[in-house]
């Protein structure tokens, strides 16, 4: 079984915990690291877990784990609605995916409202804040332990 959850996150999100915490929250992308890695352990899984500020590098990131995977959870933050090259590299991943997003995209702006990225995710995680993480973590170790059992 293969056995590694990776989660990679876009633009922006190593600010977490001082960009607009009104809309995102107070955690750093170092807290919900590690809150990941404890859930990744009681369920036996390891975590690869990234961020990048570039389209380039999270589609090469995508690319090298595409087979290697049991899973990927993706913030692709502002590339959501920009990035047919995400999708693209997501859409050769053979694992299930989850789109993860900690603001509601739908109760914002009108450009929001269109993922690129959805089009390639087994389900969608959005409006939790930092605990969406963990929502979309035990929702892909789910599915992981489903496939394995087949």
């Amino acid at each position: 079984m293969k056995k590694k959850i990776v989660v990679l996150n876009g633009p922006n999100l190593n600010l977490l915990g001082v960009r607009q915490p009104h809309i995102y929250g107070h955690d750093t992308l170092a807290d919900i690291e590690a809150r990941l890695r404890a859930r990744a352990a009681t369920h036996g899984l390891d975590l690869d877990f990234r961020q990048s500020n570039s389209e380039g590098e999270l589609v090469t990131w995508i690319q090298e784990v595409r087979e290697s995977c049991a899973g990927i959870i993706i913030n692709p933050a502002a590339y959501t609605h920009t990035s047919v090259a995400i999708l693209d590299a997501l859409l050769t991943c053979e694992a299930p995916i989850i789109e993860l997003h900690l603001s509601n995209p739908h109760t914002r702006e009108e450009f929001r409202h269109r993922s690129f990225v959805s089009a390639a995710a087994k389900g969608v995680v959005c409006g939790f804040g930092a605990y969406g993480y963990e929502l979309a973590f035990e929702g892909l170790a789910k599915l992981v332990k489903t496939a394995a059992k087949k």
